[in-house]
């Protein structure tokens, strides 16, 4: 711990711990109890800007004003249970500017950002695609903020020898609540420019892009306190003095812990907008099974720890039908006073448990892992006279649980074998959705107690922080709760078999429609 910052918790004494989470779109806070329970819950949106093609930009105080304004929302709630510490999580990849003064001097580049796509090709060029993967764990993209510090130094040399320190979101918070802008190894594994093995930043890739490590986020372990909130900033933000602030981390890590994803052999499955399967090991996956399947494998926030990331655009597929197909059962669940998922799944129940026949892709904005091509594009096959929507309705899921069959796949080479997996998020709301995954993946279902886990494992991260949990493992033990598990039928599961070689083979013959950029 740091000089000054001490455990305080008094046993019996009541308290409670916030967890915010910093999305590309919104920020979301929730105020838990010890024991994990979410007590209140308050979020803030922004909107970003493009003021060129391949540009996406927001002005960084806008990051402030959310979270400033979720904590004294969810401050003037819990007057009762006042918040003991605080943790943030938040996206990776956007890039901040500070200057000398330690306030932001530029929009923050956003992690949709993707200008600097020829300053990625160069140093992927010099260093090798490959060697860059296994010093950071990640392919080489434009998206990182690497390349965008490289970009902003070779297009606009004024605005770079302004900036003292290029930083992630989480850090420009803590400099906004008055302490040092540091950033935890998972946060730091996001920038292109961290070797995930010695945890410090790369000499090989700063020397490649010119950039000293002086210029970058101060790096401290996820789960320390980063600092005591000072007098005007606790009073500003409606908390008691001496609010302590721990270190937080990249959200899909800290969504692991607070799913309770800490040891090898351990899986979570956010399905949002994307669905995201978070594996928990004790070194950086394999790294040729990695690289061939494109996956991300960096710090996790638990010490001596890594996680390894396969994702693709689920929710995306899934909102696009409901938008295009399914305005009727929207209009209808209204009259009925219940949720359209609510309707569809009884409408897909009628049709029947067996496999529909109908092959979907989900790649409306591309493929990704296992197959990274951005040229991809979704396809349906197997159509006949008497397909309905609710069988196309059914048929996204089976598309997506097939996707998910191959992500697991990919990180059981990368990785080793993997168990039950734990689910959370919008996109598995109903249950016949996390059937389908159990059924045409072979591998257990299990749901958590809350959808809250990104904020859930910021909160948990406060409570190492100030030592109401011993630590990691502690903490899942007294504050993560699973609900029910979702066994897969080996029935269906060898009904299906035949449906996900179809799955297969349709997006292989959609090769020379789907050419690698």
């Amino acid at each position: 711990m740091l000089p000054g910052i001490r455990a305080f918790h008094i046993p019996g004494f009541l308290m409670s711990l916030l967890g915010i989470d910093i999305g590309s779109s919104s920020c979301k806070g929730v105020v838990f109890d010890e024991e994990g329970r979410p007590l209140v819950s308050a979020s803030k949106a922004y909107e970003t800007t493009s003021p060129a093609p391949g540009r996406m930009e927001m002005d960084a105080g806008r990051f402030w004003d959310a979270v400033a304004g979720v904590i004294r929302e969810l401050a003037r709630q819990t007057p009762a249970d006042p918040i003991a510490a605080l943790s943030v999580s938040c996206h990776g990849e956007t890039l901040v500017p500070l200057g000398p003064d330690g306030a932001a001097c530029g929009p923050a580049m956003l992690n949709s950002d993707h200008r600097a796509g020829a300053q990625a090709n160069r140093l992927s060029k010099a260093l090798g695609t490959e060697a860059i993967h296994r010093i950071t764990g990640s392919p080489p993209h434009a998206m990182f903020p690497l390349c965008k510090v490289l970009w902003l130094k070779e297009n606009e040399p004024d605005a770079f020898d302004r900036v003292r320190r290029f930083v992630s979101v989480g850090a420009y918070i803590l400099s906004r609540m008055g302490l040092e802008p540091l950033t935890d190894h998972s946060l730091a594994s996001r920038m292109m420019a961290f070797d995930i093995r010695l945890r410090q930043w790369s000499d090989s890739l700063l020397k490649a892009a010119g950039i000293s490590p002086d210029q970058l986020d101060l790096i401290r372990p996820a789960g320390e306190p980063a600092g005591a909130l000072p007098a005007n900033a606790a009073r500003d933000l409606g908390l008691p003095k001496g609010t302590v602030v721990v270190m937080g981390g990249h959200d899909q890590p800290c969504g692991a812990l607070g799913a309770g994803i800490v040891d090898p052999g351990e899986v979570s499955d956010s399905a949002g907008t994307f669905e995201c399967l978070v594996a928990a090991s004790q070194s950086p996956a394999d790294a040729r099974a990695a690289f061939v399947h494109s996956l991300n494998s960096y710090c996790h926030v638990v010490p001596h720890r890594y996680v390894t990331l396969a994702f693709f655009p689920g929710g995306i597929a899934s909102q696009w039908f409901l938008d295009q197909f399914c305005g009727e059962d929207c209009v209808q669940a209204a009259k009925e006073g219940r949720s359209l998922h609510e309707l569809l799944a009884e409408r897909v129940k009628s049709a029947g448990a067996d496999p529909t026949g109908i092959i979907f892709t989900p790649h409306l904005i591309g493929s990704f892992n296992p197959r990274w091509n951005a040229n991809a594009r979704g396809a349906i096959a197997g159509l006949g006279i008497g397909s309905t929507r609710h069988h196309l309705y059914k048929a996204v899921f089976e598309g997506l649980a097939c996707e998910l069959s191959l992500n697991i796949h990919a990180l059981e080479e990368a990785v080793g074998p993997i168990g039950q997996i734990r689910i959370f998020g919008g996109n598995a709301r109903s249950l016949f959705t996390v059937q389908l995954r159990a059924d045409i993946t072979g591998h257990d279902m299990v749901l958590l107690d809350t959808s809250e886990a990104v904020c859930r494992g910021a909160a948990m991260l406060a409570g190492i922080g100030i030592g109401l949990y011993r630590d990691a493992k502690d903490a899942v033990l007294r504050a993560v709760r699973t609900t029910q598990v979702i066994a897969s039928d080996h029935r269906r599961t060898s009904l299906y078999s035949a449906q996900f070689g179809r799955y297969q083979s349709l997006y292989d013959s959609l090769h020379p429609a789907n050419p690698r950029p």
